[in-house]
């Protein structure tokens, strides 16, 4: 059976790794998932993520996840554009997250980026999830 929304099941994973305090996090890989990752490493969320090939044509991402002072980088991580509502802004449109501490991913035509990417590049585009 296929998955309906795979992004949110990375993002799921990530949530439950730092809740139980887990060092790394295993999830499917995928080209969306591995931009989100990128971006998520850019910003200082994730220490970083490995690629693993199991089986010809299956790979697999290993995330290392980040703490400080004993609490996770990560403290809300939320899915904003759903398979069943598409969510997009404008560069003008897009809201700062908490003061400007968090981010919102887009996906973009110039590819997945942070907001702050997205504005300095002047573009808009789809937004994925907010982190916080």
């Amino acid at each position: 059976m296929s998955m309906s929304d795979p992004l949110a099941d990375m993002l799921t994973r990530i949530r439950n790794g730092q809740m139980g305090n887990k060092a790394t996090i295993t999830s499917p890989s995928s080209r969306l998932r591995r931009s989100v990752l990128d971006v998520l490493q850019r910003e200082g969320f994730i220490r970083g993520y490995n690629e693993a090939e199991l089986r010809p044509g299956v790979r697999e991402l290993t995330i290392e996840l980040r703490y400080h002072e004993s609490g996770p980088v990560i403290r809300r991580l939320d899915r904003i554009s759903r398979p069943g509502q598409r969510v997009y802004s404008g560069i003008d449109d897009l809201a700062r997250i908490s003061g400007g501490l968090g981010i919102s991913i887009l996906s973009t035509p110039q590819g997945v980026l942070s907001d702050q990417e997205a504005r300095d590049r002047r573009v808009g585009g789809e937004v994925l999830c907010q982190v916080f």
